[in-house]
């Protein structure tokens, strides 16, 4: 048996009506980019959508678009995917890292307003008069707590851009993800929830952000002419077949979270010898976006890695500490600085995790696992 470590979800109604927008011709800027930019402002519940070509780029227009500049300072988790901190290096920012949860990986919020506090107190090595951003990111689809992050940023001054894009149509407390901060970004990159193949969006209710994205995503247009550029612009557009396929997607996506919570729960009961993700009782809905186990620290990751590999079972270490990354170390990051991450990041298995996955492969997995854990656990 062989087992992707993900796969996308492709319908023959995504095919259809991605052959639809071949035969029109319209392959750029066309009615499906609004269509897609609407079905999920509608299913986020904020005002605005941005379609863009990528996560990354949504996040960098979100921080360009409130003005982050030269020796702002951008805290940021450690453990998560690397565009999270580095749009900050593309506007000579500061990126900040902030040790996480054990259970959750998500922002430890008591180490964070520890931090903010020492900053602002002139106790680190940061300008105290600094800018202060927050990249808070709802890891594996795992929402924050937002109460408390929302407290932090009132009573620090804090500007929060929420990096939701592992996190489409999960909830905290009732309100989606995406819907927190002065914006949000979705990604949707093939392993996702649903895919555009590449592509990202942002979602807000700001419309200081809305119109300046819009604009930059477009080479700094702003409606006027197509040779008129009032602000410094990138080409960041989602092309028509991208945004026609996420629009199809998007019409099923009830049903494709309801089928990967059904597989998360299959995973829950079948693999107990072994610790499962940890979901919070202030999580009304969990996307799930990759089931990630952490394994015994005698366990040899690498070894049990090799072994499902060689029985048809693609699996990875999720996620790698971004501040061990040679470029960060080059900032003078180092290891010891964030011992909660740098301990879970070794731990971390993600298994094979997408919308077809059948339950005979699940069964497969969990026998091989079980079988790696006994040989490759001291």
């Amino acid at each position: 048996m062989k087992i992707p470590l993900s796969s996308a979800n492709i319908s023959q109604e995504d095919i259809k009506i991605v052959n639809e927008v071949l035969s029109s011709k319209r392959l750029a800027l066309g009615p499906f980019l609004e269509k897609f930019e609407q079905i999920i402002s509608e299913y986020i519940g904020v005002k605005y959508a941005i379609a863009v070509n990528s996560g990354t780029s949504a996040l960098h227009l979100i921080l360009k678009s409130l003005n982050f500049k030269d020796g702002d300072l951008l805290l940021v988790p450690s453990f998560t995917f690397i565009a999270s901190a580095n749009v900050a290096l593309f506007e000579n920012g500061i990126p900040v890292f902030v040790d996480i949860e054990e259970d959750t990986g998500n922002i430890d919020i008591e180490a964070l307003e520890i931090l903010i506090d020492k900053i602002k107190s002139g106790k680190t090595k940061y300008n105290p008069k600094s800018n202060i951003y927050l990249m808070a990111v709802d890891i594996f689809g795992h929402p924050i707590d937002w109460d408390k992050m929302e407290k932090i940023s009132k009573n620090f001054n804090v500007t929060i851009i929420e990096d939701s894009c592992e996190a489409l149509g999960s909830e905290y407390k009732g309100k989606k993800c995406g819907s927190f901060g002065e914006a949000g970004a979705f990604a949707f990159y093939p392993n996702k929830q649903i895919t555009t193949g590449e592509g990202g969006i942002i979602v807000t209710n700001n419309p200081k952000i809305y119109e300046l994205s819009r604009a930059m995503r477009n080479q700094g247009r702003t409606g006027k002419g197509w040779l008129d550029h009032e602000v410094i612009g990138y080409n960041y557009r989602l092309d028509e077949l991208s945004a026609a396929l996420g629009y199809s997607q998007m019409k099923r996506i009830e049903k494709i979270i309801e089928k990967r919570k059904q597989l998360a729960n299959y995973y829950n009961r079948i693999l107990n010898f072994v610790e499962i993700p940890v979901v919070k009782n202030y999580v009304t809905k969990m996307s799930w976006f990759v089931y990630v186990i952490k394994l015994p620290e005698n366990a040899n990751r690498e070894k049990i890695i090799n072994y499902l590999y060689e029985n048809g079972i693609e699996t990875r270490n999720y996620f790698a500490p971004v501040h061990l990354q040679p470029l960060y170390k080059r900032l003078g990051w180092e290891e010891g600085m964030l011992p909660v991450t740098e301990k879970l990041s070794k731990k971390t298995l993600a298994l094979p995790f997408f919308t077809e996955l059948k339950h005979e492969q699940q069964d497969y997995v969990a026998y091989h696992l079980k079988k790696a854990l006994e040989i490759f656990t001291k």
